[in-house]
């Protein structure tokens, strides 16, 4: 989402960090640049004009111009100031613990913000840290919202109240809380309708739901591609419900990112979660600094290893280190590997994560990268069991039909056969290198950090 400015803003950083020497006319020229990026970014004009004011006056200060490295020292001024842009620190719901009564929450925003795949995005995430979630199809004029509401439901095999022939919001609202109290519901999510534009009966709806079901959070889902019209977006849902935060969806397109930039900014509400991509789990937590890194072109490491530690099975993991180590990686194991990164998402998404990342994806070819991979899971899933485990078996009638099975070339499979063997001799050699180190334990093991290296 942030690519074009991410970029533009890396080529200002180049130039600063090789600045000897701090003056007012260099200092006033590179943050030129970093606010038309900015505002290429259709972030607010407002909010662009006060972030370069509050780094200017940072970047003239004494320290910075009297520091041996002042470039240095304004790139992390505007590393500084970014995060407090986004919000300083994670901003978590406030949903407590241990209530009598379930709690509420509302999900409020126009028409095609994501409002009601974000409710059930949410609920998935609340299930898996233990509540649970009642989604509420409170969307009584768009034919579709309650179906979609229902779907949701049975995909993440959530509970769900619908009243279908029922116009009167505050009914559904009083029928779906009773339902919650009744059933041990402890968080409840009303999907409410929306609108194209903010309209009055939009607003009185909405207040009225808001003061009979008195929700802990009411989240402003809030599209990534809105650009300059989410700050009056943003200011009228507050000023008519008083927003607790908002939801950025669609982070994963190709929007400027100016919504994301602006919101804080505007309202001094936090940003508590972003929508990542269209599937159910494409949802996350959302992190100022991190965000910051990932704009600043300085990666996210530290999501990249979240993400992964809830994607790789450990015990699948284990095993397949132990046969590594005894040189028995297999074609099987080989596809148990292409399928744990996968799941991590998009290589573009990877990548970007990494520091530098956006910069290494520019002129890159990662379509065709995923493309390998899709191919190379054909060729093996092509395969019998005991191909796999034993693909010295691969005569050339065999490599006939498994290249017309998965749709690929004889020449591609192998290509596949000719990598693998080269990754099994090196399985091999690590194994064998690890046994003679646990050999030489006995006599070794004495010497300084020499237990630590051979595993003891």
């Amino acid at each position: 989402m942030f690519d074009a400015l991410s970029s533009k803003l890396q080529k200002t950083f180049r130039n600063l960090r090789g600045l000897g020497k701090i003056s007012e006319s260099n200092v006033a020229e590179s943050l030129r640049e970093v606010r038309m990026a900015l505002l290429d970014a259709d972030v607010n004009f407002k909010v662009a004009k006060q972030f370069i004011a509050r780094v200017k006056d940072k970047a003239l200060g004494e320290e910075v111009i009297a520091s041996i490295q002042p470039g240095q020292q304004i790139v992390k001024i505007i590393n500084d100031e970014m995060i407090g842009l986004l919000g300083t620190e994670r901003s978590n719901l406030d949903l407590p613990r241990g209530f009598d009564q379930p709690l509420s929450l509302m999900m409020c925003g126009l028409h095609g913000s994501g409002k009601t795949t974000s409710s059930g995005k949410l609920a998935r995430l609340l299930a898996t840290e233990g509540r649970k979630p009642l989604l509420v199809g409170a969307d009584v004029y768009r034919p579709a919202a309650m179906d979609q509401i229902e779907t949701l439901a049975k995909q993440l095999d959530l509970p769900c109240f619908l009243m279908r022939d029922e116009q009167d919001v505050l009914k559904i609202a009083d029928g779906a809380m009773a339902k919650a109290k009744a059933d041990g519901i402890d968080v409840v999510i009303f999907d409410t309708a929306g609108r194209l534009q903010i309209d009055e009966p939009l607003v009185q709806e909405l207040v009225q739901l808001r003061d009979r079901v008195q929700p802990r959070e009411i989240l402003l889902v809030l599209d990534g591609a809105t650009g300059q019209e989410a700050v009056s977006v943003a200011t009228h849902f507050d000023e008519a419900l008083g927003i607790t935060g908002a939801i950025l969806t669609k982070l994963d397109g190709d929007a400027r990112g100016g919504a994301a930039l602006s919101f804080r900014e505007v309202t001094g509400k936090p940003i508590k979660y972003a929508g990542i991509g269209e599937k159910l789990d494409d949802f996350e937590p959302f992190h100022p600094d991190r965000m910051a890194s990932r704009i600043l072109g300085m990666g996210d490491v530290v999501s990249l290893v979240e993400k992964a530690a809830d994607v790789v099975d450990e015990e699948t993991a284990r095993k397949l280190e132990e046969r590594m180590k005894k040189g028995q990686f297999t074609l099987e194991d080989f596809l148990d590997q292409l399928r744990q990164i996968k799941k991590l998402g998009s290589l573009e998404s990877i990548v970007e994560m990494l520091p530098g990342g956006g910069s290494e994806i520019k002129g890159s070819d990662l379509g065709k990268s995923e493309k390998e991979f899709r191919h190379m899971e054909a060729m093996i899933c092509s395969m019998t069991p005991q191909e796999r485990r034993t693909p010295v078996i691969l005569n050339a009638r065999r490599r006939r039909r498994i290249a017309a099975g998965s749709g690929t070339t004889v020449a591609a499979l192998n290509g596949l056969l000719k990598r693998f063997g080269q990754m099994q001799k090196m399985m091999k050699k690590m194994g064998k290198f690890k046994k003679m180190m646990t050999k030489m334990g006995g006599g070794m093991g004495a010497m300084p950090g020499m237990g630590k290296l051979i595993g003891r």
